[in-house]
């Protein structure tokens, strides 16, 4: 990565995101410094997920107010998609496993080179076409990428050479705790100031648990925040974020007013709010 990333602060108050079905979650509050390590704890079902793509510009609120690296929501939601990115979101920012590890870094570097360009970038890309400087600077940049990709792959605790097949292991036999290695690897290509992740704790044991947690607490010790979904809380000195249902317990399990139940699919409310 180059440099530090320069962590998001989140602050929300009494936010909230309603659906046809009712409540996905509701009154929820934050307040995490830069570089904070966030967990959002609560059951599956409960809302977490909607409220990580809410808080990270993919999801529209529908109460309360939030801000996130001093860019309002919903207003900027734009903006604060710019400076986030997804780890692993089931549904909607996934590994795919029939690629190997080498496949996903390689075009997650195309990607940034399409999309993560400065905007004079294309402009100097002309000129060097008719200098004909094109083929030294493209030797520099494939270093660069080398570089980063060493860099991430680093900062995510993957040695892919220590990967049964290196490189070219497929994603799909990887172990749970590997795949999320890469998956933070390839969200901080673009060197967010925010990071979300879902499900980190899903299916992993006591041992990889703490690991999994170590990684995230180094990465924004490192000045990144990090935002994380879980079934239980880690120890220390995460900022805790709740999202079990508030109501009462007769009102809950009316079905017209479960805050248990997404108003939608995540892939639905990304279609509304625009692309990761």
């Amino acid at each position: 990565m180059d440099g530090t990333p320069n962590g998001a602060a989140i602050a929300a108050e009494g936010l909230g995101v309603r659906g046809p079905r009712g409540w996905a979650f509701r009154a929820v509050d934050v307040d995490a410094p830069p570089g904070s390590l966030v967990a959002v704890v609560g059951p599956s079902g409960s809302g977490r997920t909607c409220l990580l793509l809410t808080l990270t510009g993919r999801m529209r609120p529908s109460a309360g107010r939030a801000e996130v690296a001093g860019l309002a929501l919903p207003r900027r939601m734009a903006a604060v998609r710019r400076v986030s990115a997804l780890a692993h979101v089931p549904g909607v920012a996934e590994l795919d496993g029939s690629l190997t590890v080498g496949e996903h870094l390689r075009e997650r570097a195309l990607l940034q080179r399409r999309f993560g360009a400065p905007p004079g970038a294309l402009f100097r890309t002309g000129t060097l076409f008719r200098t004909g400087a094109l083929f030294r600077t493209g030797e520099e940049k494939a270093a660069r990428e080398a570089a980063r990709t060493e860099a991430v792959l680093m900062s995510a605790g993957l040695d892919v050479s220590a990967l049964p097949k290196g490189a070219g292991t497929p994603v799909r036999d990887l172990g749970r705790l590997e795949a999320l290695r890469l998956a933070l690897a390839l969200a901080l290509v673009g060197a967010p100031r925010l990071v979300a992740v879902d499900d980190t704790d899903l299916k992993l044991t006591a041992a990889e648990r703490d690991r999994a947690w170590a990684l995230l607490r180094s990465l924004a010790g490192a000045g990144t925040t990090v935002l994380a979904v879980c079934a239980e809380a880690p120890p220390g000195d995460a900022v805790v974020v709740r999202t079990a249902p508030a109501m009462p317990q007769a009102m809950s399990q009316a079905p017209s007013q479960a805050p248990s139940q997404a108003p939608k699919g995540a892939a639905d409310a990304l279609a509304e709010t625009g692309r990761p």
